[in-house]
């Protein structure tokens, strides 16, 4: 929901004796032709119906479409009146759950809730050489041997670039500095039923010292590459097998990554980040100023070339 704005608390319902005023679930217009309704005060039941029912009535009079409906914890009680009502499930979080519902009977646009889980995976390279790896306590790696990069679930609200910098320090106790992106992977059925996007991230290190968190990582270190790229087990996943490979190029400079840009929008105030190739487009941006001088260039010389004819073809003319 981009932008709101207030819905009218009270409904005019026309009786036979004039005006009666109905009430309604105080709500917020929301961008795109609903409502929002965020509760807070705990309510009885079937006061919470009876109101809904005279919402819903109202904003279908209204015009509206969608009706969101956040729940916290505490109002957990009036899930169930809700449902009755024809609402379901849209998203739940720690402290609230969301149930939505579609006034129109047919052409429903509300939005699925989050469809990805992104992760992210760090390559740490030293001077030496050395690849930063630790092996895991749990998960799918636990238990067969395999040294892997850094891994970790980016947070809600938290930057690609500043999830991996956080999980390197947070397993390994070694502080980094972001370079940029070098790949991303979407699988699908990763995380109870979701999609899943992995970045596949290149940092340098600014310290060298291992400090191994103890609750999820078995062991870490500073591992030499080629070690690193001959264990058996990256032959048979395809995903290590490519990252290998993009390190390699990477580090005879075939190839280039995605680096963050911060960037302002005309809908918020507060930066975002654009990843992208930053070195071809600096190139492309130095070349296409340029441009506009190469143009003016010839112009100057075609006009150059004119006049030194124009003088020539006069002499000619005069010697005759």
């Amino acid at each position: 929901m981009v932008s709101a704005s207030p819905a009218p608390p009270l409904g005019d319902h026309l009786c036979e004796n004039g005006f009666e005023y109905v009430k309604i679930l105080p709500a917020i217009n929301d961008a795109h032709g609903g409502v929002i309704v965020d509760l807070k005060e705990a309510m009885d039941p079937q006061v919470f119906a009876a109101l809904l029912r005279s919402s819903l009535s109202q904003w279908k009079q209204q015009g509206k479409d969608g009706v969101w409906i956040k729940l916290p914890i505490e109002l957990v009680n009036l899930v169930e009146t809700a449902v009755k009502e024809g609402f379901w499930y849209h998203h739940a979080e720690p402290s609230y759950v969301m149930l939505v519902y579609w006034i129109p009977k047919i052409g429903c646009t509300i939005p699925p809730n989050a469809s990805h889980c992104v992760t992210v995976a760090a390559i740490v390279l030293n001077h030496k050489k050395e690849v930063l790896v630790v092996q895991e306590k749990r998960g799918i790696f636990h238990g067969i041997g395999v040294w892997k990069l850094p891994t970790g679930i980016v947070d809600p609200g938290e930057d690609i670039f500043a999830a991996a910098i956080r999980e390197v320090k947070e397993e390994t106790g070694v502080d980094t500095e972001f370079v940029e992106v070098l790949a991303f992977k979407q699988a699908h059925n990763s995380f109870f039923g979701k999609s899943g996007l992995s970045f596949l991230c290149t940092l340098r290190p600014l310290s060298f010292d291992i400090k191994k968190q103890e609750l999820e990582i078995e062991a870490a270190q500073w591992m030499p590459f080629e070690e690193f790229a001959v264990q058996p087990f990256n032959q048979k996943h395809e995903p290590f097998k490519y990252i290998i490979e993009l390190c390699l190029a990477k580090e005879e400079r075939f190839y280039t990554g995605f680096s963050p840009r911060p960037v302002s929008s005309f809908f918020a105030e507060e930066l975002n980040y654009l990843y992208l190739n930053s070195q071809d487009l600096d190139k492309s941006s130095k070349s296409s100023l340029g441009h506009p001088l190469k143009l003016i260039f010839i112009f100057l010389f075609c006009q150059i070339f004119v006049v030194c004819l124009f003088l020539h073809m006069r002499n000619t003319y005069n010697t005759l």
